[in-house]
């Protein structure tokens, strides 16, 4: 480790490596990260994947690049098959794709002076004036600086310090530069092509401030105020991702931070991805550095899609989630009814206002897919109730047809499927029927809201001359969701189930519609006054804005 390589040799002869210092004076960054991305060890693999820098521009449209490290780009295909996905995949969604395209050229494993060595040569050859390049990374900037992956960089933004290494497995040497250089070059390259530089900050890692109790813990002392500095002394853009991200978290339960990672504390999700996609759009966008000015004339999609509500002054909103059961046809006397159809029956709406955001077809997990929770979540406002009632599509196929199913239990579980649905084949993290029905009850719980669980509506089945119940499957799973989390519930099923077995198999058909599973308006308004009565046994709440 002494000795002086012979690369720092030659370059101190020419008055180039004057201040090069030995390994052992710098001390590299820690590994807090405890993980191993293997990714820049298969990069011929990788760059197969990865697409060719500026092949997405559209006519003299700009390109809007993203160097970065895994949680921009995930796996080596980035296309989360091991349940991870980095936030560069989503963050096309932002932006006009007629106005300006969004190239991906992150790749996992890769520090500051990894990625400036072996990919940014190639992501150059693209870049045209008038684009913009965002820069985040840092992540891997820790271990040994000249063995194993050797990816150090030197802490903090010195321009001088440097250290001369000869990487032990394989002989190669290098001279090795602080963070806050590394930036400076990627920075200054981007300016002499005519583009623009934007610097970001790292996404947040799930790990609480000890110092803080709720918070999620910044990097604000190093890689965040590091960027910030070079941001800051070059004179372009930069955007705080870490602190948008974390402040979000730091909203969250800490059951609800953690399905925002998959396998690990640094790697996020689906749901970690499109946040950070989404706080990296808004930073962009409350910027007031003009270089980005005709880059904000591009984005879009940033108002959070909510459920369209019509409030009054002191009236809260109940909001309904389901299926076809609760919401269906709900026009022909003779055709079929859901029961939400029927909520103003039992409920006074001089006192509260009703919202029936069910879909046919849906399970817990397409309605969460579809966006359809996303609009209930942004409408909800402190003292609004939800009932969420699922269960009759979450059967079936995972993976292929409909490709609605769940996995049958209600254990906090999940497992990577390749969904093959339509004309469109894809990975995609599935979770348990208890697992969805519990993000549903978090999530109204963040918002202020009252959860109210309603077990599914029973089927017109009649095994040994009574109907059906599902007391040992969906029955089974709510009960488990509700000593979990102490939610109130509804048990439509039974209530519903135990009238029908009164009126008996013959008399129970005018409540049912075509098939076995789908009511009619006399069977929709039986559901309804399930509804009531369930509410009005339990005392919940909402029961005083029944009739």
């Amino acid at each position: 480790m002494k000795k002086t390589c012979m690369l720092s040799a030659l370059l101190i002869g020419c008055g180039l490596c004057s201040t090069a210092q030995n390994p052992k004076d710098f001390r590299p960054m820690e590994d807090v990260n405890h993980v191993t991305d293997l990714t820049l060890d298969s990069l011929e693999k990788a760059n197969t994947a990865r697409p060719v820098p500026g092949s997405s521009r559209k006519g003299n449209h700009p390109v809007l690049f993203l160097v970065g490290n895994s949680t921009m780009r995930t796996g080596t295909k980035g296309n989360g098959d091991n349940g991870q996905w980095g936030w560069g995949y989503f963050a096309h969604e932002y932006f006009d794709a007629d106005r300006l395209t969004v190239e991906n050229h992150a790749l996992g494993g890769t520090s500051s002076r990894t990625f400036y060595r072996k990919l940014w040569p190639d992501v150059k050859k693209g870049i045209r004036k008038g684009d913009y390049v965002i820069i985040e990374l840092g992540h891997n900037d820790n271990g040994p600086f000249d063995s194993g992956r050797a990816r150090a960089s030197i802490r903090g933004i010195s321009p001088t310090d440097s250290l001369c290494v000869t990487i032990k497995e394989t002989g190669e040497e290098e001279i090795v530069y602080s963070y806050g250089e590394y930036l400076r070059r990627f920075v200054r390259e981007c300016k002499a092509l005519g583009a623009h530089p934007i610097l970001l900050s790292l996404t947040p890692r799930n790990a609480w401030d000890t110092k803080r109790p709720g918070h999620i813990a910044r990097v604000d002392e190093t890689f965040g105020l590091w960027a910030r500095q070079v941001a800051e002394e070059q004179g372009i853009p930069f955007v705080d991702l870490n602190e948008i991200s974390a402040s979000k978290y730091d909203r969250f339960s800490a059951w609800k931070v953690d399905y925002h990672f998959y396998r690990d504390r640094i790697h996020t999700s689906a749901f970690g991805a499109r946040l950070n996609a989404r706080s990296a759009a808004e930073g962009l966008a409350a910027s007031t550095h003009p270089a980005l000015k005709a880059l904000q004339a591009c984005l879009t999609n940033l108002e959070p899609p909510a459920a369209q509500v019509k409030r009054e002054k002191g009236k809260p909103v109940v909001f309904i989630t389901g299926d076809s059961t609760v919401k269906n046809e709900d026009k022909a006397p003779d055709g079929m009814w859901g029961w939400g159809s029927q909520a103003g029956t039992i409920f006074d709406t001089d006192k509260i206002t009703v919202a029936n955001e069910a879909k046919a077809g849906r399970s817990t997990r397409t309605y969460l897919e579809e966006n359809r929770w996303e609009r209930v979540y942004n409408a909800l406002q402190p003292g609004d109730f939800v009932l969420i009632q699922f269960g009759h599509n979450d059967i079936g196929d995972i993976g292929r047809g409909k490709a609605r199913g769940v996995i049958a239990c209600a254990q906090d579980t999940s497992h990577v499927y390749r969904v093959n649905k339509g004309d469109k084949v894809y990975n995609e993290v599935i979770y348990s029927f208890g697992w969805y029905l519990k993000k549903f009850i978090d999530d109204v719980r963040e918002k202020g809201a009252t959860p109210i669980l309603v077990s599914l509506t029973p089927r017109n089945e009649w095994p040994g001359g009574k109907i059906e119940r599902r007391n040992d499957s969906y029955g089974k799973w709510y009960r488990e969701v509700v000593a979990q989390t102490a939610v109130e519930f509804v048990d439509l099923h039974n209530i519903s189930a135990d009238t029908l077995d009164r009126i008996g198999q013959e008399g129970a058909k005018a409540y049912y519609n075509r098939d076995h599973t789908h009511t009619s308006l006399k069977g929709a308004q039986l559901n309804a006054q399930s509804i009531a009565e369930g509410l009005r046994a339990t005392d919940s709440p909402l029961a005083r804005y029944l009739k």
